[in-house]
């Protein structure tokens, strides 16, 4: 089973460098052109099923892939992105300033300080576990499908499904990016193939 992680296309806060976490933006008009280059390429990846986090960036994204593709799209709030709580609008610059103590708190334990009002890591990776168990659960671990979500989110999903490796830290992709992970019903395991592929993405 191939499981295809594609992070949506570009929005105004990317290119600003704000925070979006759960808020709802949606692709500006490069991102529109990014999914659908992202959808064409995924022509010679096909798929089943997408499953799509909630969030217009995603769902603007999945539905330009299962049209193309004519897949089924599920939608799965647990594919939303990291909730960052009052630092969400907010460039990293500004959360330094404006939160210097919550911020250090929460880079030296993550896994259990949350951003004000957001999530810990651990409350994170225990959504994104559920999500791929779900997603086994409806295929039966033997179609192959894609998962449109958004960059902090997908590095979880890697990292859970790599048992942890690679570090999420070290894990960065870039909107409209593919990345294939392989899975095996027979040994429940999980193999990365292929990380960040934006060959098909034109130079704006």
């Amino acid at each position: 089973m191939k499981i295809y992680l594609i992070r949506h296309g570009q929005t105004d806060w990317n290119i600003q460098g704000r925070i979006q976490g759960s808020h709802d933006i949606p692709l500006n008009e490069a991102g529109q052109r990014q999914a659908e280059q992202v959808a064409k390429g995924m022509d010679s990846r096909r798929v089943s099923r997408v499953f799509s986090s909630t969030l217009t960036r995603a769902v603007e994204t999945a539905e330009k892939i299962g049209s193309r593709q004519k897949a089924e799209i599920y939608s799965m709030p647990q594919l939303i992105e990291v909730e960052f709580g009052k630092w969400e609008g907010m460039t990293w610059e500004e959360i330094m300033e404006a939160y210097p103590k919550e911020y250090r708190l929460w880079a030296l334990n993550p896994d259990e300080v949350a951003p004000p009002g957001g999530e810990t890591q651990d409350q994170v990776i225990s959504r994104c576990a559920h999500a791929i168990k779900e997603i086994l659960r409806i295929t039966g671990g033997r179609e192959d499908v894609a998962i449109v979500s958004h960059g902090a989110t997908i590095a979880y999903l890697i990292s859970y499904m790599m048992r942890n490796d690679p570090d999420i830290e070290s894990i960065i992709v870039e909107n409209a990016s593919i990345t294939t992970v392989n899975y095996s019903p027979l040994t429940e395991d999980f193999m990365l193939l292929e990380m960040n592929d934006t060959s098909h993405i034109a130079e704006e």
